[in-house]
C-alpha cells in the first residue's frame, strides 16, 4: 500500500501508466457507478465492500489492510478505509448520472491557467452544479486527477465530462460548431486598457464609469507577458471584444465561458478564440479598492448566471410557442 500510494500520487505516474488514485467511499462508489475501471482496491473492513456496486468490482484486485495503514497514508482528515487505483477515466466512455444529463444546459466551461488544485476542484464542482455539458482544461492547468483537486471536486469528476491538457488549436474541435466563447475578465475597460495589454484573472472590473460597450484595445506594440504561449500572439495585441456586465444579456446557446487563474490570467489564445466566435468580455462589478475575485468564485458567478439566462430564454420561447 505504501508503494502504491506514494507512486500513484505523482503526476508522472498518472501520465505514464494512465492510472489515478481515488480515496473515500463516496468517490470510489461514484467512480464505479460512472463506469470507471478499478485495478486495485485497498479496504480495511469487509463491510465497506458491501456499500459498493459489486458487479463493478469484477476483475479488480481486492486487498484487505489494517485501518492504521490506510490512515497513515491517507490525504483525508477523516479516513474512511478505502483507497482505489483506477484506470484514468475516458470521458467518452463514462456513464454520467441521468439526472445530471437531464438538467444540463448548452454551456461549456474552459479553464485557462488555473494552477491551484483547490480552486480547480471547486470550479469543477460549480460546473457540475450549474449543469455544464463539459469542462475543457488547457495546458497550464493543474492535473484534474491530483488528489487535492479530487477532494475539492466532491465527486464532480464523475458527473461531468472533463477533457484535459488541450492546446488552443484543439479547443475548437471540442466545442459545438456554432458556439460563442466569452471570457471572464477583471479589467476596467476604460482606465486600464492602456496599462494592461492582457487581462489578469477574472472578476475585477475596476470602476463602473468606463464605457462598457466600447471594444478594448491593447497598447500598440506591447509585448505579451512571459507566461503566454507563443501560439496566437501575432502582433502582441489583445483582440477587440465587446464588454458586458455579467448580469446583462450575453449568452447564446450553445455557449462557452473561459475563466483564467488568478496569477497568470487569460492567455491570448483565449482572447483570440473569443474574438473569432463573436464572444464578449464579461465583467463582475466590484467596489473600488477590492482585488480580483478568486477564479473559483468568478467561475461560479458566471456559470450560474449563464444557466439562469439560458433557462429564462427557454421559458420565453415556450410561451411564444404556446400563443395561438
Amino acid at each position: 500500500l505504501r508503494k502504491v500510494v506514494t507512486v500513484a500520487k505523482s503526476r508522472s505516474f498518472r501520465d505514464r501508466h494512465g492510472k489515478v488514485l481515488l480515496e473515500g467511499l463516496r468517490l470510489v462508489r461514484d467512480a464505479l457507478e460512472a463506469g470507471a475501471v478499478p485495478c486495485s482496491l485497498f479496504f480495511s473492513a469487509a463491510g465497506l465492500l458491501r456499500e459498493l456496486p459489486q458487479a463493478r468490482l469484477k476483475g479488480a484486485s481486492l486487498v484487505k489492510v489494517k485501518f492504521e495503514e490506510i490512515k497513515s497514508w491517507s490525504d483525508l482528515v477523516t479516513p474512511q478505509g478505502v483507497i482505489g487505483i483506477f484506470s484514468k477515466p475516458d470521458p467518452a466512455k463514462m456513464s454520467y448520472p441521468a439526472a445530471q444529463l437531464a438538467s444540463s444546459v448548452p454551456m461549456v466551461l474552459i479553464c485557462d491557467n488555473i494552477r491551484d488544485p483547490g480552486n480547480l476542484g471547486t470550479v469543477l464542482r460549480s460546473a457540475a452544479g450549474a449543469g455544464c455539458e463539459k469542462v475543457l482544461l488547457t495546458k497550464g492547468c493543474v492535473d484534474p486527477w491530483e488528489p487535492k483537486v479530487l477532494r475539492a471536486g466532491m465527486g464532480a469528476h464523475f458527473r461531468i465530462p472533463i477533457v484535459a491538457n488541450l492546446d488552443w488549436e484543439s479547443v475548437p474541435s471540442n466545442l459545438p460548431a456554432t458556439v460563442q466563447v466569452c471570457v471572464a475578465d477583471h479589467k476596467d475597460p476604460g482606465a486600464q486598457a492602456e496599462a494592461e495589454p492582457v487581462s489578469q484573472g477574472a472578476g475585477r472590473p475596476g470602476s463602473a464609469s468606463g464605457n462598457l460597450k466600447a471594444p478594448v484595445k491593447s497598447k500598440p506594440g506591447a509585448a505579451p507577458p512571459e507566461h503566454e504561449d507563443r501560439e496566437g500572439t501575432a502582433g502582441g495585441c489583445t483582440p477587440e471584444l465587446t464588454t458586458r456586465y455579467y448580469h446583462e444579456s450575453w449568452i447564446q446557446a450553445p455557449a462557452a465561458v473561459v475563466v483564467g487563474g488568478e496569477t497568470h490570467g487569460l492567455s491570448l489564445g483565449a482572447l483570440h478564440l473569443a474574438a473569432s466566435t463573436g464572444g464578449k468580455r464579461l465583467v463582475i462589478p466590484m467596489v473600488p479598492g477590492v482585488d480580483s475575485l478568486n477564479s473559483a468564485v468568478a467561475a461560479a458567478i458566471m456559470l450560474f448566471e449563464g444557466r439562469r439566462q439560458l433557462l429564462q430564454r427557454n421559458k420565453q420561447e415556450d410561451k411564444r410557442q404556446k400563443v395561438p
